[in-house]
Order: structure tokens, then C-alpha cells, then sequence
């Protein structure tokens, strides 16, 4: 990657926002570019323009004082459209994770995460991947129903879209779908695009989140670290 991937942490404990700035200090081609310890801060420095750089990527913690995460996540989102958003938090409650989903979140990690892994999601989401972390799809997959029966879900994707479904549950990113299946990337844009219109979602976690309810996706998510290469 050859600029920087420049981001916004938005948290309000002071010894984990030390922790996040320690790990991406040294990271190369990752800059924390500000922190701030509220989501009002955090619209006033998008709003009013108050730094001369936007993030590329916004880390969001939930629980803040004031405005939560996920109440601010939409109006974040359009004081800087260009951002993604990884919500980091403490939270493994189904609502907060499918609110984060649905208000436009490419990721959603455990603060339990380890850093290595916090510092891959940055690198995935900030080149269009999207992933749950393995906490989160563990929950998921242990506590919620399938909204729809898994064979009606199963039954509308074609084999080809179930292989891609089960690439994009692995955390890989559309360049290397394409790859792995020796396909252009175009085309694999067009199937992710049917995917989503036939699970009736609007990004990544949401299909996978769907999917895993269903059962259609393997019932025993990996813990690992997403994988690297990128």
C-alpha cells in the first residue's frame, strides 16, 4: 500500500486508547492521525474540518459517554463518507452487533481481540474487505435462530455463490476471491453484489451474520487472525 492508512480512534478510556496508539505507532503503513474520547469530539474535528487530513478509517468503541457509538455511527458516517468504520468494543450483544451491521459498520471486534488481530482488521477493511470478528461469529453463531429456513437460504445461492459466500466468511478480500478461484475481479464483484440482493443485506458482515444464523456457513469459525498477504 503505498500511502498510509490514516485513522481516527474513538474511545474513551485513556489506557486502551495508550494501548491502540502503542500498537499502531510502529505499524507500518498505518498512522493515527487523532483520538479523541467521545463521539461529539469526533463530529465536531469531521464537521468542522478542525485537522487538515481525514481518516481513511475510524475505530468506534460503543459505550461512550454522551452520544453512543452506534446512535453516532450514521452521522459519522456522513461528516466523512470516504471513512470505513471497525467498531471495537466490549459489546457481544446481539442488537449492538446488528445495529453496527446495519448502520454501515465493514467490521465489528472485540476489545478481547489481540492487537495483531485488531492492526489485520485495519488492513482488511481499509482495502473494501469486511469481517466479524471470531468472537462475534462465535456469538452469533451460538445464540441467535436463522431468520430463514437454511435450505430456502441455501436453495437460492448457487454453488458458485455459496463458494464465494464461504471465501468472504474467511475474511478474504475480492482480489483474493478472484484469485483463488481464477476469476476476474469484476466478476466476483457481481456475484457478491447477487448475494447480497438474494440475502437481502447491505454489506459483508451482514451477509455473513445472516448466513452464519442460517447455518449455511461452517459451524465452527476460525480464531485465527485474518489471514495476511495482502
Amino acid at each position: 500500500m503505498k500511502n498510509k492508512i490514516k485513522v481516527m480512534l474513538v474511545e474513551d478510556h485513556p489506557e486502551y486508547r495508550e494501548v491502540i496508539d502503542l500498537a499502531l505507532k510502529d505499524e507500518p503503513g498505518i498512522e493515527l492521525i487523532n483520538q479523541v474520547g467521545s463521539s461529539e469530539r469526533a463530529l465536531q474535528i469531521l464537521q468542522n474540518q478542525l485537522f487538515d487530513t481525514s481518516p481513511d478509517l475510524i475505530l468506534l468503541d460503543l459505550n461512550l459517554p454522551g452520544k453512543s457509538g452506534i446512535d453516532a455511527l450514521p452521522s459519522l458516517r456522513s461528516s466523512c463518507p470516504g471513512a470505513k468504520f471497525i467498531v471495537l468494543t466490549q459489546s457481544n450483544n446481539e442488537s449492538d452487533v446488528m445495529r453496527a451491521i446495519q448502520a454501515g459498520a465493514s467490521g465489528y471486534l472485540l476489545k478481547s481481540s489481540t492487537v495483531n488481530q485488531i492492526v489485520e482488521a485495519i488492513r482488511t477493511v481499509a482495502e473494501g474487505g469486511a469481517l466479524l470478528g471470531s468472537g462475534v461469529a462465535n456469538y452469533i453463531l451460538g445464540n441467535l435462530q436463522a431468520s430463514l429456513p437454511r435450505e430456502q437460504l441455501r436453495d437460492n445461492l448457487s454453488e458458485r455463490e455459496m463458494e464465494i459466500l464461504t471465501l468472504i466468511g474467511e475474511g478474504q478480500l475480492k482480489k483474493e476471491i478472484a484469485s483463488h478461484l481464477d476469476i476476474s475481479i469484476t466478476t466476483v464483484a457481481t456475484y457478491i453484489r447477487r448475494i447480497y440482493e438474494k440475502l437481502d443485506v447491505q454489506n459483508a458482515p451482514a451477509a455473513i451474520a445472516k448466513a452464519y444464523r442460517a447455518g449455511i456457513l461452517p459451524h465452527e469459525p476460525t480464531n485465527d487472525p485474518p489471514p495476511k498477504g495482502r
